[in-house]
């Protein structure tokens, strides 16, 4: 019985073999056999060429992000502070050069201006449109034109003290223009970009209301604009600041100098004055 069940077993499994429902054993393994380097060769095959692929990922918070999505009233306030802060450099870089134009006038007139045999030969001498020409033409031309119904009624050391002192105040104007915008600058800057941060949370609490909730991507946009509009109100106060501080110091060592040329051109004046007077009265008598 036993002998017969093994007999239809093997004829079953001839019977699916020549079907193609089994393969024959050896079949098998030589399969298997030539799937075991194919299977190997993918894995190896990333380790012999291997790639490697960076994703760049824009910023949604920068600056370029901040003109894009900001409204009408942040691209006003970042106007503002870009105008504020271009009005400061120009200002500052122009004081500097009409300073450094002073303090070369300043030494010329020191090495020829004195060694003249006149005031008008040394004036003539200074380069037109100086500060210290200014000065000098000034005292010369009240010391010469002290005549008229209005002036009679002044000295002649008091109506030269005046011209000259009108004089040096003008320069002294000329050299503050600008520092007035500077001070401006430094003192409001901060405040607009604080009314752009009042702004940025604004926008930020917003967005949180009509998300229903306080999830970092409404958030992080708005308050990355205010914190943004911060920092440049204060980069534009501080130069301003610094600036204003640095110029008003040079000021200061250079009216100096143009304070005690004025002097010294009243004294001259007034010692020509005075000479002329007494020969005219030597000539009286």
């Amino acid at each position: 019985m036993i002998s017969f069940i093994r007999r239809t077993l093997a004829c079953v499994a001839v019977m699916l073999a020549a079907a193609g429902f089994v393969a024959p054993m050896p079949a098998l393994a030589q399969q298997d056999a030539s799937k075991a380097p194919a299977a190997a060769a993918p894995a190896a095959a990333p380790a012999a060429a291997p790639s490697v692929t960076r994703e760049v990922i824009e910023n949604p918070y920068g600056l370029e992000a901040l003109w894009r999505q900001g409204d009408w009233v942040s691209k006003g306030t970042l106007i503002i502070l870009v105008i504020m802060s271009m009005g400061s450099w120009y200002i500052i870089f122009v004081k500097l050069w009409e300073q450094s134009k002073l303090g070369r006038e300043g030494r010329a007139m020191g090495a020829g201006f004195w060694k003249a045999t006149s005031l008008k030969d040394g004036a003539s001498k200074l380069k037109a449109n100086s500060a210290y020409r200014y000065i000098a033409e000034s005292g010369i031309e009240a010391n010469e034109h002290h005549e008229g119904e209005l002036t009679a009624n002044i000295d002649l050391n008091t109506w030269v003290t005046m011209s000259v002192q009108r004089s040096v105040d003008n320069v002294n104007n000329r050299l503050q223009d600008g520092l007035a915008f500077l001070a401006t600058v430094g003192s409001t800057a901060p405040f607009v970009g604080l009314f752009g941060t009042v702004w940025g949370i604004y926008h930020a609490l917003t967005a949180i209301g009509i998300a229903g909730q306080a999830s970092i991507d409404k958030v992080a946009g708005p308050v990355g604009e205010a914190l943004i509009m911060t920092a440049i109100g204060l980069a534009v106060a501080v130069p301003a600041v610094m600036g204003y501080n640095w110029l008003v110091r040079r000021n200061k060592v250079l009216m100096e100098t143009v304070r005690a040329f004025g002097s010294d051109v009243h004294a001259v004046l007034l010692g020509r004055s005075g000479e002329a007077a007494a020969a005219a009265a030597a000539r009286g008598r």
